[in-house]
């Protein structure tokens, strides 16, 4: 039986060397005693230990997934140069400045040098290694071609991150035009318009139609604007909320985002994209279709498709093909069905697959940019018929006067 691996505790320690020099330091280890016992083993005498403090203000980082996939190609590059696993996880740990990262990769070498695998100890960490990244491991460690099968988990996540990162840029950059614009109208309606208001009650008689609307919205948000934002935020958490804990409202929301005017289709190719390079992938490294496909839907990032290949997986393992389960579900474009069919026919599925997937991660580059190329005078015009129709509203009363005179 294995045995179990230690908590490592961070201590800190002085004392006297050989020539009774003052010196100190600090070590992990499991107890204050272990680390008393190693120090006089190397001569230093009169030791003081005590556990290292905390900071009054911790400010821990979160471990991104891009340090994962930072550590995966260096972890393959080690192995594939001869250093064993539980060696190369070590000085990869000792290596990187994040805490986080640090601790995560101690505890696994902790396990791997108790006799627990890699892939093993990996998947007690799911929310950083997710079913496929343990399943390409397992395949590897089985298979004796680890570091070949972490250098394709590396190339995957690669590819996986430099796709997310294209998505995010084409949602975060009107998101954040209309968060500005918001910004702009609140402090319009709370600081300038009360001012010109004073002013239009000074001059008397009756306003324009538009300006006395500005003036009312104005009144309305000075006196509830707090409640306003209040309200806007927790119903926005409550729908992140109730979003992360039901399946149908994963379903609904993924459904109709996917029906988007102009994002939908975007992330239809980036979904496709995901799925051709995940199932190419898993393929490539020997796993099951059947076990494949189930990772590859918990990869997908969209409820819709998740439900549409685990039916894909139901039909698969029946014994029907790829093809045609893919087909039954409706959710992929016959090019892609076409090429899928081609694989399976010439025992070339994997670089059908791999082909798809390049392809569509093309679209998603085209359609980025064509998006960025569109959006950005659309949400100028957007953001400048706002503010600009806020603008004449307060000088109509003016210009009015100016005509009386």
């Amino acid at each position: 039986m294995a045995k179990r691996a230690q908590k490592l505790t961070e201590f800190v320690w002085e004392g006297t060397d050989a020539k009774g020099r003052r010196i100190k330091g600090d070590n992990e280890a499991p107890s204050a005693a272990y680390v008393k016992a190693t120090l006089r083993r190397q001569g230093i005498r009169k030791v003081k230990v005590r556990k290292k403090p905390k900071p009054l203000f911790s400010f821990k980082k979160t471990i991104k997934s891009k340090d994962i996939t930072f550590v995966t190609r260096q972890l393959s590059t080690m192995i594939s140069a001869g250093i064993p696993v539980a060696q190369s996880i070590d000085a990869i740990a000792r290596g990187h400045e994040h805490a986080g990262v640090h601790d995560l990769l101690t505890s696994i070498r902790q396990e791997v040098e108790s006799g627990t695998s890699l892939s093993s100890s990996l998947a007690r960490y799911p929310t950083h290694f997710d079913r496929l990244y343990t399943a390409l491991v397992s395949a590897g460690e089985q298979s004796g071609t680890l570091d070949v099968l972490l250098e394709k988990v590396a190339a995957y996540k690669e590819k996986i991150e430099a796709l997310k990162s294209k998505i995010k840029a084409a949602m975060m950059y009107p998101i954040a035009v209309l968060v500005v614009a918001v910004v702009v109208v609140a402090l319009l309606l709370i600081f300038v318009i009360p001012q010109f208001e004073q002013l239009f009650r000074n001059f008397g008689g009756e306003l324009p139609t538009l300006t006395q609307t500005i003036v009312d919205m104005s009144r309305w948000f000075q006196k509830w604007w707090l409640l306003f934002f209040a309200v806007t935020g927790g119903g926005i958490g409550a729908l992140l909320y109730v979003y992360k804990r039901s399946e149908k409202m994963q379903f609904t929301l993924d459904r109709l985002t996917l029906r988007l005017p102009i994002f939908g289709e975007l992330l239809k190719k980036a979904t496709i994209a995901r799925f051709a390079r995940t199932l190419s992938t898993m393929f490539g490294a020997g796993v099951p279709l059947v076990d494949g496909l189930e990772s590859v839907a918990s990869a997908s990032g969209n409820r819709v498709y998740y439900n549409g290949i685990m039916n894909v997986r139901s039909e698969v393992s029946t014994g029907r093909t790829l093809e045609t389960s893919m087909a039954q579900t409706g959710l992929f474009p016959s090019m892609v069905l076409q090429m899928v069919s081609t694989g399976e026919e010439s025992g070339e599925l994997e670089l059908m697959l791999s082909k798809i997937a390049e392809f569509y991660e093309q679209e998603v580059d085209d359609a980025v940019a064509s998006l960025s190329s569109l959006i950005e005078p659309l949400l100028i015009v957007v953001l400048g018929t706002v503010i600009g129709t806020m603008v004449v509203a307060m000088y109509l009363p003016i210009f009015k006067m100016a005509a009386v005179f």
